[in-house]
């Protein structure tokens, strides 16, 4: 029997192999992010500047630029064990209906109630919140999974949790809404008349169908102007990606434990939770001139931050009352078409994936809605599994290379993210399927407008 042969359709690694340390790939980065700014002057962010609104030992971790493993506290790693580790898995399945000599692997993170990988990084924000003696914490949403995995956090170690859901997600997810009201959580749709930044949202852009950028302002303004709350993000931050770095982590040392090395490692971007959670190891490898890897973010056509953002500093919120960050953005004014792909509504993209991708480390590509729903139906029906629209950005990619392949004979390795369930995304799949779907492409001329407003930082 070959040692092809004996891959598992499933590749499991135990209880004891669940990472014990973040890794921290910014430490290896020659060119680091660029640092958070005031924007009142423009001058780096200090810790005690960022105080009011992120828990303090968050803070340190989105500081730290240097230390290159960070240990994970025992009780997270106590409750990582409920869902963790997570499958990686060889969709022999999908090879064989594309016909490819491709070798295709996913890891695979909607093994848990909150049906995605943000459960990853929200134990640690709720955990940091308890430590420090807070009531609760504040956060936004877009399609659901992060304030899902927020409030089973929260409630898990018993603290209050706030959350401001994107309006048309809010109104497209209702069940999804629901699962976070069952865990105790409050969930208002965003942009609300609530928040003075609601009202400002609301007046300027009548009927607006909302943004992450709108729920980023009203949950900051909420955390701020609340005694014993901080304000909490699923993406985007240095430390979010910090955490997620149990993605890679685990993947990569499945992957080794049968001597398998990936040519092309890819993943949905809209924040960058996900994307920066997986590549993190396999990143680290190519920084540090030990391995070479193509990497490849997946992005939406209708918020092209990657493809067709500029690299420039901006509000991480519509609202701009957050700090600024250096970023390929398409500028916190830009309010996303309505696709359904709530997760990936976001106008920027994180720092640290930012400049990996401006330093050519990594590679950017955009597809439209309806090309990414035909990949999640295939999928699904190979592969068991429905995958939320989010994740099949990745499934898009994976499959058109493994189709180029096919063309080319080429025998490449492909490991994608698949960052969890669409279960709660039947609206959108009921659009598919009724031929009811349309792409949205935003034009030049609206970028343009977009982009005329960032701030102007020297």
């Amino acid at each position: 029997m070959s040692n092809e042969a004996k891959i598992p359709y499933k590749i499991y690694l135990s209880e004891d192999e669940i990472p014990k340390q973040w890794y921290n790939v910014r430490a290896d980065m020659k060119n680091k992010p660029a640092p958070l700014l005031n924007p009142g002057t423009l001058n780096p962010m200090s810790f005690d500047e960022l105080r009011p609104v992120f828990c303090d030992e968050l803070i340190k971790q989105e500081l730290d630029d240097t230390t290159a493993y960070i240990d994970i506290p025992q009780e997270i790693q106590d409750f990582y064990k409920m869902y963790r580790p997570s499958p990686l898995v060889r969709a022999y399945c999908l090879e064989k209906a594309l016909d490819t000599p491709a070798k295709i692997y996913y890891k695979f993170e909607g093994n848990n109630t909150s049906g995605s990988h943000k459960l990853n990084s929200a134990i640690v924000q709720a955990y940091y919140a308890k430590q420090q003696g807070l009531k609760g914490v504040t956060t936004e949403t877009g399609a659901g999974q992060w304030g899902t995995a927020l409030s089973m956090a929260s409630a898990y170690l018993g603290i209050d949790c706030k959350v401001y859901m994107v309006k048309v997600s809010y109104e497209q997810k209702p069940f999804r809404r629901e699962v976070m009201r069952t865990y105790g959580a409050s969930v208002t749709p965003s942009p609300s008349m609530d928040t003075e930044i609601g009202r400002k949202i609301n007046a300027e852009h009548p009927g607006t169908t909302g943004s992450l950028g709108c729920a980023i302002s009203e949950a900051v303004e909420v955390a701020t102007k609340t005694e014993g709350y901080r304000y909490v993000l699923g993406s985007v931050l240095n430390q979010v990606l910090l955490h997620q770095s149990v993605i890679g982590l685990e993947a990569k040392a499945a992957l080794d434990k049968y001597g398998i090395k990936p040519d092309v490692v890819i993943g949905c971007a809209g924040g960058g939770s996900n994307l920066g959670g997986l590549i993190s190891p396999f990143m680290g490898e190519k920084l540090r001139g030990e391995q070479d890897y193509r990497i490849v973010a997946v992005e939406p056509a209708s918020c092209p931050s990657f493809t067709r953002g500029k690299f420039a500093y901006d509000f991480c919120d519509t609202g701009m009352v957050c700090p600024l960050a250096k970023m390929y953005t398409l500028g916190s004014n830009f309010i996303p078409s309505a696709n359904h792909a709530g997760g990936l509504r976001y106008h920027g993209m994180s720092p640290v994936l930012s400049q990996l991708y401006h330093d050519g480390y990594m590679e950017a590509i955009s597809v439209e809605q309806t090309s990414v729903f035909e990949a999640a139906e295939q999928f699904a029906r190979v592969e068991g599994i429905l995958p939320a629209p989010e994740s099949s950005h990745a499934i898009r990619a994976a499959i058109d290379e493994a189709l180029k392949c096919k063309e080319t004979g080429e025998e490449k390795t492909i490991l994608f993210g698949l960052t969890g369930t669409g279960y709660f995304d039947m609206v959108a799949y009921q659009k598919f399927n009724d031929g009811e779907m349309s792409d949205y492409i935003p034009t030049d001329a609206e970028l343009e407008a977009s982009f005329a407003k960032l701030p102007k930082v020297d």
